[in-house]
């Protein structure tokens, strides 16, 4: 299956070195997370004092200021909780892999199995507000599946409306080595796809990736506009768009959510890529997005190089909070 290829967290076939220096990558990305916030709740789980109604009065409000957000911090809290009071855990420090356990699973719970995908090419629309990433990730991506797993790809430049988006998108794909579709600013962003798709088809590309616009101020034009080119990537590959990524900056904290949930209504979301995670001191960002709405998170953005991306992979991301 064409999408397993490219996997989902666990599933993706990295060699075991790739792994680790993802892992790595993920760890440094987190150093700011590590020492802020999530510091201070590994201390309050690394003694061997007792469980007290202050230690989780403390997790909580040390959770909230992480950008966890309020109803995700009370699901940890009550889960933990529970687990604690079934297996008669008196120590803080016999708690801590509860919590842990229970943080894994809140992105564990919105992986689903792959659905097939065997069409060429196969059409990953990217959303996301102005300024979350968009155009980096998109390079990235690129570079990733072209010299990862040597496939052809094919960007389309269907943000027209931001100044210079066109140019710089342009400017990325020659960087990642490969090709861009762009009719330039002011354009239609449905005429681009329209080019981009003919383009993929012709030249037997294997993804095609597509930028869209990200101007919220404007949400009910962006999101009509939106609706628009999946219709047209519709006739024009039935069953495409197989991917829709939506990026989310880090730093924007419950702010991410909002455009999160506002991009849920029309684009169809079935994946989340969070950028610019070495950007922030409080993480938490990433649990709640995954809690509120209920999509897998993808990649995690590392840093600024080309090959600064990560598959997401819950397991590691958790770890790396608390090592």
């Amino acid at each position: 299956m064409f999408r397993r290829l490219f996997g989902r967290g666990q599933d993706a076939p990295r060699t075991e070195e790739e792994a680790q220096v993802e892992e790595q990558q993920v760890a440094q990305s987190l150093e700011k997370s590590r020492q802020g916030i999530f510091g201070r709740i590994t201390q309050l789980f690394a003694t061997d004092a007792p469980i007290t109604e202050e230690l989780w009065d403390e997790l909580e409000e040390a959770l909230i200021q992480g950008d966890v957000g309020l109803e995700t911090t009370q699901y940890l809290v009550n889960r933990t909780r529970d687990r604690v009071n079934r297996y008669g855990t008196k120590r803080a420090s016999e708690a801590r892999e509860m919590l842990k356990a229970e943080m894994v699973r809140i992105f564990q719970d919105q992986v689903k199995p792959a659905a097939a995908a065997t069409a060429l090419p196969f059409v990953i629309l990217v959303v996301g507000v102005n300024g979350a990433g968009k155009t980096t990730l998109i390079a990235k991506l690129a570079h990733r599946m072209r010299h990862r797993f040597g496939k052809r790809v094919l960007l389309a430049a269907g943000d027209t409306f931001r100044a210079a988006a066109t140019e710089q998108l342009e400017t990325w794909a020659e960087r990642a080595g490969v090709p861009c579709v762009s009719l330039g600013q002011g354009s239609d962003a449905a005429a681009v796809v329209y080019k981009a798709i003919d383009a993929a088809l012709e030249q037997q590309v294997d993804v095609l990736i597509i930028d869209t616009a990200g101007r919220l101020q404007a949400k009910f034009n962006l999101m009509q506009e939106l609706e628009k080119i999946k219709l047209i990537i519709g006739r024009k590959l039935p069953g495409a768009p197989h991917e829709v990524l939506l990026v989310i900056d880090a730093t924007t904290g419950q702010n991410g959510v909002l455009q999160a949930k506002a991009f849920m209504k029309s684009a169809g979301i079935t994946d989340v890529a969070v950028t610019k995670m070495d950007g922030t001191a409080k993480g938490g960002i990433a649990f709640a997005v995954a809690q509120d709405i209920e999509r897998p998170i993808r990649y995690i953005g590392t840093g600024e190089k080309m090959d600064d991306l990560a598959l997401f992979d819950a397991q590691t991301f958790v770890e790396a909070l608390f090592a």
